[in-house]
């Protein structure tokens, strides 16, 4: 009986050494609703920023779209943290840099996307063992042919 009475106090001990802490981690850089109802369509980007402050990415197919991002992160001890909030603002401008369109989005707005298994070929050849290794001898001349008169 002994035995089992260690046991179960050695795996107390060990249960009780585990993290069970939650953490929450704030990331981003979203400003307060205040200043975002200061945006207005026709504001210029300049006016976007002096109220705003550098967005967060410049998304990278146009630069006419700005977004504010800020993610709130559930971690606890070693496990995958899952996300409990994400905000995003994206302020779309038209080619005179003004506010063309002003968009909130959350968490619910996203989805997951699977990558393609799908492979492309590179269209490159497949030299040989001894064109791979030994196609270059000869072909290195650190110094140029000489130029006889």
């Amino acid at each position: 009986m002994s035995r089992y009475k260690l046991f179960l106090s050695a795996l107390f001990l060990f249960l009780s050494a585990c993290s069970s802490d939650v953490f929450l981690v704030h990331t981003g850089n979203m400003p307060s609703d205040d200043k975002i109802a200061q945006i207005k369509i026709g504001q210029t980007q300049d006016d976007v920023r002096q109220i705003l402050g550098s967005p967060s990415a410049v998304t990278a197919l146009d630069e006419n779209e700005w977004l504010y991002m800020s993610s709130t992160l559930k971690k606890i001890a070693f496990c995958t943290p899952k996300i409990v909030d994400r905000d995003v603002l994206a302020i779309r401008f038209d080619k005179k840099g003004q506010v063309k369109k002003i968009s909130r989005l959350n968490k619910d707005d996203g989805h997951e996307i699977k990558p393609d298994s799908d492979q492309t070929s590179s269209g490159g050849h497949n030299p040989g063992f001894f064109k791979k290794y030994f196609g270059g001898v000869g072909t290195y001349m650190p110094i140029g042919p000489s130029k006889q008169k």
